[in-house]
């Protein structure tokens, strides 16, 4: 059997190393591949592969080494435009990209064992950029022995399928900016748990699970495009955000309607348990985002705070599609539970890995967002701990976030240990989450659960 998709990500930099060993696994996992390969190929002729050890230290003696063989202020006759012909008024003078990129990989491909990518303990798999910042996109191709596909379209496939179909039916003037983000990609975790756990009951249905998964996506789509207009964020998924494209007024109209039409896709499955759970889950998501800006006056807060917001804010969803997908499936309520606390502490784990992303330079998110933004982040609550570097953080935090600023806020905690603090900790929590498992009859789906509990924290680069 062979799957195919495409990955999309967003560079920061004109040369940048973005990690894609998390998502490439997360994908692995999706699509039940247990044995066999993963083929992965760039479309850009600026954009290179390669397998390497994600150190800073290391891609910076990369990025120079490729800067010492391809300069980028050298002579190249691709950058000769009197000699072309049909350049475009927007041609950028890129030669040394194409260079360099002949010192990379166009395409590689990484063996899978036991739904596991085989790769070394070192090994991480890059995308690299040379000519950014870009949108990019890599192609992906799943070979091999599927677990329990049956000749049947992979879980993540009937899931886009679903989001697809619900999309082509509404009215332009939502489903534009709504594909838009949609088609922008994701990690789809949400989705993919409501998927596995639909399989731990008698009742297992892939389309009916597959329309829970897409509604309980649509809902997380929803909080984003409010998140984004509450935030003021330019873009999302390295698009243009609904409220800056198309102004405040459309983005609050958009996430209301995509909340309700995702309410009214679940009511239709008829299973008043998984309403209940969803509809639970959506208040502790409003609540959250009251909480959220409510709290940005006492910015950065304490752990206490930043628990109480993340339960709600993302910890609330992940739990919920772990729970409804195993109600959909009728699955023992001894399951359901099990599963509801395995997603929650997921959930806190993807959060606190998510804060990480806004100080890794090749993870695709603007770096220092949060801190523009004042969101809660347990790395500056953890950096404004620290007994020496502590204080300056909080004086730098009560000012104006100008750009300077934002740079000696991301080095003071990158200094106070905090990004290795919270690492460890959403690594603790995955194992714990992991935990919540064990007691369980989960018929076969333990290791697919586990390999993506395991992506949320190893996506950070």
């Amino acid at each position: 059997m062979i799957s195919t998709r495409r990955l999309a990500f967003a560079s920061s930099r004109e040369i940048n190393f973005l990690d894609l060993t998390g998502r490439l696994q997360a994908e692995v996992t999706a699509s039940g591949l247990t044995q066999g390969r993963v083929y992965i190929q760039s479309l850009h002729t600026t954009l290179g592969l390669t397998l390497n050890e994600n150190e800073p230290l290391l891609l910076a003696d990369l990025e120079a080494m490729l800067e010492r063989l391809s300069p980028r202020h050298g002579a190249y006759e691709h950058d000769d435009f009197a000699r072309r012909v049909g350049i475009l008024a927007d041609e950028p003078r890129n030669g040394q990209a194409h260079c360099q990129q002949l010192l990379l990989l166009p395409s590689c491909t990484i063996l899978v064992e036991n739904g596991r990518l085989l790769l070394g303990r070192w090994q991480s798999v890059f995308a690299v950029e040379l000519d950014g910042p870009r949108q990019r996109e890599v192609a992906v191709q799943l070979e091999g022995e599927f677990e329990a596909s049956g000749g049947r379209e992979s879980d993540q496939e009937l899931v886009e399928l679903e989001l697809s179909r619900q999309l082509l039916v509404d009215m332009e003037l939502v489903r534009q900016p709504m594909q838009r983000l949609v088609e922008a990609g994701g990690k789809r975790v949400r989705p993919r748990l409501v998927m596995l756990s639909a399989r731990l009951g008698p009742d297992h249905d892939p389309l009916r699970a597959a329309q829970l998964a897409a509604a309980v996506e649509l809902i997380h789509d929803a909080t984003l495009v409010h998140d984004d207009y509450v935030d003021q964020a330019a873009t999302r998924r390295g698009r243009a955000s609904v409220a800056s494209a198309e102004g405040p007024e459309r983005a609050i109209a958009v996430g209301d309607y995509y909340f309700a039409k995702a309410t009214r896709l679940i009511a239709e499955l008829g299973n008043q348990t998984v309403t209940a759970t969803i509809s639970q889950a959506m208040e502790e998501i409003c609540l959250s985002q009251i909480d959220d800006v409510r709290l940005r006056g006492v910015y950065p807060g304490d752990y206490g705070m930043y628990l109480r917001v993340v339960r709600g804010k993302t910890a609330a969803l992940f739990a919920a599609a772990c729970r409804a997908g195993a109600q959909l499936a009728n699955a023992p309520a001894d399951v359901c539970q099990r599963l509801e606390r395995f997603g929650e502490v997921l959930g806190i784990a993807f959060q606190m890995s998510d804060d990480l992303l806004d100080y890794s330079s090749t993870s695709g998110k603007p770096a220092g967002q949060d801190i523009r933004e004042r969101a809660v982040s347990l790395p500056l609550i953890y950096a404004t701990e620290h007994d020496r570097l502590g204080p300056r953080v909080k004086e730098l935090l009560d000012g104006i976030l100008g750009e300077p600023e934002v740079a000696e806020i991301q080095r003071l905690v990158g200094q106070s240990g905090a990004l290795e603090r919270v690492s460890e900790e959403a690594r603790g929590l995955v194992s714990a989450a992991v935990r919540e498992l064990e007691q369980v009859d989960l018929n076969g789906v333990r290791p697919a659960l586990i390999s993506l509990a395991e992506a949320t924290v190893d996506r950070v680069a």
